[in-house]
C-alpha cells in the first residue's frame, strides 16, 4: 500500500510509539514539516526512523493513523540598545496511533523538496525483523 513516509524520526520515537500505541509529536524538520503539512486526519503515514537519503526496499518502520493535526507558530524577540531580533519557528504537532510494523517494498518518490512517499506491506509480529 502507498503511505506519505516522515524519516528520520529518532528511533526513541518510533519505540515509544510501539510501547504506547498513542503519541503526539512534533515536526520541525522541513523535510517532513512539507510532508505532513498535507495530511489529513484520518490518513495513515509511513513512520521510520532511516534518513531520506538511506531509505530503501527493506527498510523498517510503522505504520500509523494520524488522529490531530496542529500548526503552531512560536516567535522569539531578543533586543538590547544596539540590535533588535526576531525569530519565527513554525512546527506540526501529529497525534498519532500506531496500526503496524511494515517494510518498503518500493520507494516511489524521495526527491528533494517533494513528499516522501513509499510502498509498503505490513509486516506480521512473528516476521517483523
Amino acid at each position: 500500500m502507498e503511505y506519505v513516509a516522515l524519516t528520520g524520526i529518532s528511533e526513541r520515537v518510533v519505540s515509544e510509539l510501539r510501547q504506547n500505541r498513542l503519541l503526539t509529536i512534533e515536526i520541525r524538520s522541513p523535510y517532513n514539516f512539507m510532508a505532513a503539512l498535507h495530511l489529513n486526519v484520518g490518513d495513515m503515514l509511513f513512520l521510520t526512523h532511516t534518513s531520506p537519503e538511506d531509505l530503501t526496499g527493506g527498510s523498517m518502520g510503522l505504520v500509523v493513523k494520524l488522529l490531530r493535526h496542529q500548526v503552531s507558530t512560536h516567535r522569539v524577540t531578543q533586543s538590547n540598545e544596539i540590535y533588535y531580533e526576531e525569530r519565527e519557528t513554525t512546527s506540526l504537532r501529529l497525534q498519532l496511533d500506531l496500526k503496524c510494523v511494515a517494510r518498503v517494498r518500493k520507494v516511489l518518490n524521495s526527491a528533494l523538496g517533494e513528499t516522501t512517499k513509499v510502498d509498503a506491506e505490513e509486516m506480521p509480529v512473528y516476521n517483523a525483523r
